[in-house]
């Protein structure tokens, strides 16, 4: 299920209407308000968030829905801006579209997405205090389970897969977001810095995902 949220009705409609051609089930809010108690009350799969609402913003829409599920949010901008993106992905989004969204664009996203929760392979693997559980989709940090979304796990299943070799941020976007723009490495970046929140101790001074200056990033537990 998708929930839309988008106050333009003519937006709204046409977009509702075409990811039901799509075959998704898709429920509509026109506020973030709205939107935070249908997450509540439908429980989707995803959610697709425009950031110019009345009343409480796409911001702090974001920020609700991240204290209440680690559902998947892809935020629609009308500006492809670093500020607006940035300040988005830093609320929780896990990818972004700009305005005027293409139908085709906005559902090979949402497919993505819906792709990191596949399940992988039984494999349990220890790396310090982290255990990783492939098949299960969980992650364990000194025994206590993790909170991870979609995308956060599927960037730390990636980096995890090879221990020690170096992943340049177009592998990483083209293996976990399925892109292939550079220009969108800030989805890489701000992932990660929401990953190491959750799993480092000292997310300031990583144990497990490195930044090597130059590259992209390195997982290994030292």
């Amino acid at each position: 299920m998708v929930l839309l949220v988008e106050d333009d009705p003519s937006v709204r409609e046409g977009l509702g209407l075409a990811l039901r051609r799509q075959g998704h089930d898709v429920r509509a809010a026109a506020t973030g308000e709205e939107g935070v108690e249908r997450l509540r009350e439908s429980r989707p799969d995803i959610v697709v968030l425009d950031i110019m609402l009345p009343g409480i913003d796409g911001f702090e829409t974001c920020r609700r829905m991240r204290a209440q599920a680690e559902v998947p949010i892809i935020m629609l901008t009308a500006r492809g801006d670093d500020f607006d993106v940035v300040a988005g992905l830093e609320a929780g989004a896990d990818d972004y579209v700009v305005k005027p969204v293409e139908p085709r664009v906005l559902e090979a996203r949402i497919r993505a997405v819906l792709r990191r929760t596949v399940s992988e392979p039984s494999t349990v693997e220890r790396h310090g205090s982290l255990m990783i559980d492939r098949a299960g989709l969980q992650v364990l940090k000194d025994d206590v389970k993790v909170a991870l979304t979609p995308t956060e796990l599927k960037l730390l299943l990636e980096l995890s897969r090879t221990p020690g070799r170096v992943l340049t941020r177009q592998q990483i976007l083209e293996a976990v977001w399925e892109h292939d723009y550079l220009g969108d490495s800030r989805l890489v970046d701000a992932c990660v810095q929401r990953l190491r929140a959750k799993i480092e101790d000292v997310p300031s001074e990583p144990r497990y995902v490195h930044t090597v200056r130059g590259f992209g990033y390195r997982f290994g537990p030292r």
